[in-house]
């Protein structure tokens, strides 16, 4: 930017009044200020203000620039004093490190160092003042004493034996543990022995059961249905006491197909004197769905009563007891093939036949009688559970008795070692 003042009087043209910069006869013939100017005119901008502005950014201009240049200038000052200082540091280190190396060969050095010298004194094999020389002295001469106070006090017989106690809580312990092991042992010949009479008074039903099991493992093996087996089983019983049992699961009768087997009282020897059918389900009902199956099965088989086999007593409708009357006409029972017993089956089949003989089977039977001997069917098949179970527990118990024997003899074992090394006159501990 050209920039020229024109002097309008004998003092300066431009100077410094009360922090102003007083500027006369100000003339710029740069070109771009010139133009910038004449732009500003146009537009209808005051010049004074653009000059102003131009006066104000050219100052900040070159007050960056002279600072840059001071940045400069320490930049190069800052820059030889650093390699100044390196020199000299350089000169001092190596001064110190020879110095050092001195004083580390001194103190430590292999032949004439102090330290190896102070350490072969203090530690060296050959050295009787040697640390670990002394200290191995003092270690074997301890020993020495303490393990012969420890064998004239472990082989006392009086009651400055600390283990003199123990060796007879020992013996007690053993002994009292031997009185309760022949207890046990005679406790459990007692329980076998009436185990083994209750078995031998089930060998004969167990045999009476083993024709019908041995069927209905064969239907089971040949992969019949529940209902099959139950049909082929009721088939068994109803030949025994002169009826006929047929199968009728796929029969329409009375409208319908509830009812898997028909039961004809006394079919064998003349007319048929009362009907039972029997319903086998492997799924559980509840009881209302239970008495509309049964009152159903009654009524499409034109039967006196109705009974619901299921499997197990999982299958039993909830509320229901096992092989009790329902309202006169209807009775629940479990039977399962895989048993390989048909008693609670039979049971059930005899409870129904004496029921619908007692109500319109001729008149002849004896209620009294018969209600006596159903009790008494039910006490007894109670019993049988009872027993059954029983025996599993009984088995049960004498694998774990055996087990309990062998770990006590062990223990023994292992006590009368102990004794026997605590009891070694003389031997370390």
């Amino acid at each position: 930017m050209d920039i020229s003042v024109t002097r309008l009087d004998e003092e300066s043209a431009v100077r410094l009044e009360d922090g102003r910069l007083q500027v006369d006869g100000l003339e710029v013939t740069d070109p771009a200020a010139v133009e910038l100017a004449r732009q500003r005119e146009e537009l209808g901008q005051r010049l004074d203000e653009l000059v102003t502005q131009m006066v104000e950014i050219g100052a900040r201009v070159l007050s960056r620039e002279q600072t840059a240049a001071e940045a400069d200038y320490v930049r190069a000052e800052f820059e030889r004093q650093a390699r100044d200082l390196e020199a000299s540091f350089g000169e001092r280190a190596q001064a110190v490190s020879t110095d050092l190396n001195e004083k580390i060969d001194a103190a430590f050095g292999a032949e004439a160092g102090l330290v190896p010298r102070l350490l072969e004194r203090h530690f060296g094999e050959e050295s009787s003042a040697a640390v670990q020389n002394r200290v191995e002295a003092l270690v074997k001469e301890l020993l020495a004493g303490h393990k012969e106070a420890l064998a004239r006090q472990f082989t006392a017989t009086d009651e400055s034996n600390p283990l003199g106690q123990f060796q007879k809580a020992a013996v007690d312990a053993i002994k009292q543990n031997s009185e309760a092991q022949a207890k046990q042992l005679v406790e459990m010949n007692r329980t076998i022995t009436e185990l083994r009479s209750q078995l031998e008074g089930l060998a004969a039903q167990e045999e009476k059961e083993e024709a019908v099991a041995a069927e209905a493992e064969k239907g089971t093996a040949k992969g019949r249905s529940y209902e099959e087996q139950v049909v082929e089983a009721l088939a068994a019983l109803a030949g025994a006491r002169g009826d006929h049992a047929e199968g009728v699961g796929e029969l329409t009768e009375g409208g319908g197909k509830t009812g898997d087997a028909v039961v004809e009282v006394g079919a064998q020897s003349g007319p048929t004197r009362a009907r039972i059918t029997f319903e086998a389900k492997d799924s559980r009902l509840s009881r209302p769905k239970m008495i509309e199956t049964l009152d159903r099965a009654r009524e499409q088989r034109s039967a006196d009563f109705a009974v619901l086999v299921v499997p197990s007593d999982e299958k039993v409708p909830a509320g229901t007891l096992v092989l009790e009357e329902i309202q006169g006409d209807k009775m629940v029972v479990t039977w399962d093939p895989a048993d390989g017993s048909t008693l609670t089956l039979e049971t059930a089949y005899a409870l129904a036949r004496a029921r619908v003989l007692m109500t319109g089977g001729g008149g002849e039977a004896d209620a009294a009688q018969i209600a006596d001997a159903a009790d008494r069917a039910l006490e007894l098949l109670k019993q049988v559970k009872k027993i059954k179970n029983s025996l599993t527990s009984a088995k049960t118990q004498i694998d774990s008795g055996a087990g309990a024997v062998e770990e006590m003899a062990a223990a023994v074992r292992l006590q009368l070692e102990r004794i026997a090394e605590l009891t070694v006159p003389g031997e370390e501990g």
